[in-house]
């Protein structure tokens, strides 16, 4: 997969790093001198320019890329990047930073945007997600189709504790993709019991989240 990422910044970098070892092509862009550090990512390559400039991500041969990740530390330019990505180039993926919370509404099809990342609220469900059991956590949210990236730590009380993944009266909605369960990743197939302390992960539709959380957190 190749895949372009605007702004080299620690941001652009640390993204860059993953990929390149996961395999993947990895183009950096960004307009100043001093982000250009090959040595930083040396698997991937590296392109002065100003990716709001429709020149610049015709050099890159944008359209050849299957991702575009906007990484920069500007909201206005990563919507115009996205923007450029989709409508000029056809990329196939969109990825948006959302550096200010109060911009994230900017964030969707209208933009360019398939998938927006707002770090702050990033971080704050992170923290939220290390402190709380029994309460769901939306951890991420996929623009496109109004489905979310949830997390649920079971309370001990909890009456579906010992209850087989297959037993559980799922909303329809919902979908349970992996159980953590100490240091351990587990599938949830269908005759696995869940247990207290298990953080559970689900992609679920917005409006399916509460009638969730009273089925497996149910409050006095």
């Amino acid at each position: 997969m190749r895949v372009a990422i605007a702004g080299a910044g620690a941001v652009g970098r640390s993204v860059a790093t993953e990929l390149v070892e996961n395999g993947h092509q990895v183009l950096l862009i960004d307009k100043s001198p001093g982000s250009i550090r090959s040595e930083a990512v040396p698997g991937a390559q590296w392109l002065l320019a100003d990716a709001c400039e429709l020149s610049s991500l015709e050099e890159a041969r944008l359209e050849t890329c299957d991702v575009m990740i906007s990484a920069t530390g500007d909201d206005k330019a990563n919507l115009v990047i996205s923007l450029l990505a989709k409508t000029e180039f056809a990329v196939p993926r969109t990825v948006g930073r959302v550096n200010h919370p109060s911009n994230e509404w900017l964030f969707g099809e209208s933009w360019g945007v398939d998938v927006a990342v707002s770090t702050p609220r990033l971080m704050a469900a992170l923290v939220e997600e290390a402190v709380a059991v029994g309460d769901l956590v939306r951890l991420f949210t996929f623009r496109q189709s109004n489905t979310n990236l949830v997390e649920l730590t079971m309370p001990g009380d909890s009456p579906l504790v010992g209850t087989r993944v297959a037993d559980v009266p799922w909303p329809g909605d919902v979908l349970l993709v992996a159980i953590l369960r100490d240091t351990s990743i587990l599938s949830p197939d269908r005759d696995r019991a869940l247990e207290a302390g298990d953080e559970l992960l689900f992609v679920t539709q917005t409006d399916a989240e509460s009638e969730l959380a009273a089925l497996l957190a149910p409050k006095a």
